[in-house]
């Protein structure tokens, strides 16, 4: 059983910016990666990393958002730059190990004046 630990999350302005973490309690050899979802919206991609550190984006964070990864500490990591309003979400960290997808519990962003 893999636990996903999330931290970072808080209220800040726009144009503002903040880095989530996301520990893993063991190796995690697949990619890993950043969902969201808003107040009466669907769960979505965000970003998502391999453990060679290839990545992808969603469009509507590209430029704005960078995804990394600490294979040495099982941690992944999101910095949000340039944060919007519509950046408001709960965040969840997310991998999947011998066929099991794994969520984190969840950090909330707030974006707003």
């Amino acid at each position: 059983q893999v636990q996903l630990v999330e931290s970072g999350g808080g209220l800040v302005q726009p144009g503002g910016s903040l880095m989530l973490s996301c520990a893993a309690s063991e190796r995690i050899p697949n990619p890993m990666g950043w969902y969201r979802q808003a107040p009466g919206k669907q769960r979505e991609l965000v970003a998502t990393i391999t453990r060679g550190s290839s990545t992808i984006y969603s469009d509507s964070v590209k430029g704005r958002f960078t995804i990394s990864r600490d294979n040495a500490k099982n941690t992944v990591f999101l910095q949000m730059n340039s944060l919007k309003p519509d950046d408001t979400a709960v965040y969840y960290c997310n991998t999947y190990l011998a066929g099991v997808y794994y969520w984190g519990q969840g950090t909330q962003v707030t974006v707003s004046s």
